[in-house]
């Protein structure tokens, strides 16, 4: 397997996604490690460190920033780190490409370059939330502000998908993020997605509310782009508001400081169930190719877990079942609705 990793890309670039590729070298030693980018940038982060002899490197003479607009910049910058990995799994070379740059610039990079799975109209960014039932997963988190009913359900089959063969949840249930549980509540996209969603070859479940989400009601929930990623982004924000209150309280006394010591490894497994570099990287679901999305403050450790992600995806072929169980899953319409047509 051969993961081409952007080296440009995220907050604490190159450096930390250096660190998080050298650890995933030494754990996954058959994996074929390629970092692209600027050698001048990525040479004195490689000082004095011995580099394994499966990790690579591909210069790439230009940087996608944050602030660009995405599309216009992955057309003018053919050379810029997102688009050489990019095209390196489109041509072969590569068999997945991992990078927490510009969310924008990679989903661009990866519609122009590798383009969409036959069938799928958008793809979606699939991001995994910690619940009291383990990681959950939610779609879309930002690749589409926007969405049409028969987009939720190609989120809602690519999510059933990826949670049954990466995160290893049988016959996973899939939830409609919406104000209420009750059929027939939402706007007209959540009620006309309902209907879709009733009838598909997957283990709908109904409505969820937000609330609902933490307890972990449903394990794939769907959504359009908009409400997903202000659900993800408030989600991490009140996690981490959280964990500086306890810390906060903790150490307020000498008294609390001594009893903060007992629950201390109590506070670290929390720590670590709501650290989205747990979890690694979002999948972009949909293109023809396999996309890992980062964090865009991601460190050493989330970098090592998204290129876990993208080792999971390559070896079940995600993109290639995906690819399968919806074009079963649209013959499978087309024949109800010839059966329930009225005769003329």
């Amino acid at each position: 397997m051969k993961i081409a990793v952007d080296a440009m890309g995220g907050d604490y670039a190159p450096a930390e996604i250096i660190k998080g590729t050298l650890m995933a070298a030494v754990v996954y030693p058959r994996l074929e490690l390629i970092l692209i980018g600027k050698m001048e940038l990525m040479q004195p982060c490689l000082s004095g460190i011995k580099i394994p002899e499966s990790v690579s490197f591909h210069e790439a003479s230009e940087i996608i920033t944050m602030n660009e607009l995405p599309a216009n910049a992955v057309r003018k910058k053919k050379d810029a780190s997102v688009v050489v990995a990019t095209r390196l799994v489109k041509e072969g070379l590569a068999d997945a490409v991992v990078s927490a740059g510009s969310t924008g610039a990679q989903m661009a990079a990866a519609l122009l370059g590798l383009g969409r799975i036959k069938g799928i109209e958008r793809p979606a960014i699939a991001a995994v939330l910690p619940t009291s039932d383990g990681g959950k997963l939610i779609l879309d988190v930002g690749a589409n502000l926007d969405a049409r009913p028969e987009h939720l359900l190609q989120y809602a089959i690519m999510g059933s998908i990826y949670a049954e063969k990466i995160m290893g949840i049988t016959n996973p249930r899939v939830g409609l993020l919406n104000i209420g549980s009750e059929e027939g509540k939402g706007n007209e996209l959540t009620q006309t997605a309902f209907r879709l969603l009733k009838t598909a070859r997957i283990n709908f479940t109904g409505n969820i509310e937000g609330r609902d989400i933490p307890y972990g009601r449903a394990d794939v929930i769907v959504c359009d782009g908009f409400a997903g990623n202000v659900l993800l982004k408030t989600a991490e924000g009140i996690a981490a508001f959280f964990i500086e209150l306890i810390k906060d309280k903790l150490t307020a006394t000498s008294l609390r400081k001594l009893g903060a010591l007992l629950i201390k490894p109590v506070m670290k497994e929390i720590a670590q169930t709501i650290d989205y570099a747990e979890y690694g990287g979002a999948p972009l679901l949909g293109v023809n190719g396999i996309s890992i999305v980062c964090h865009g403050s991601s460190g050493e450790k989330a970098v090592f877990n998204a290129i876990r992600v993208a080792q999971e995806c390559i070896s079940v072929r995600i993109t290639e079942r995906i690819g399968m169980d919806l074009m079963h899953s649209s013959r499978s319409r087309k024949l109800k609705f010839r059966l329930s047509k009225p005769e003329t």
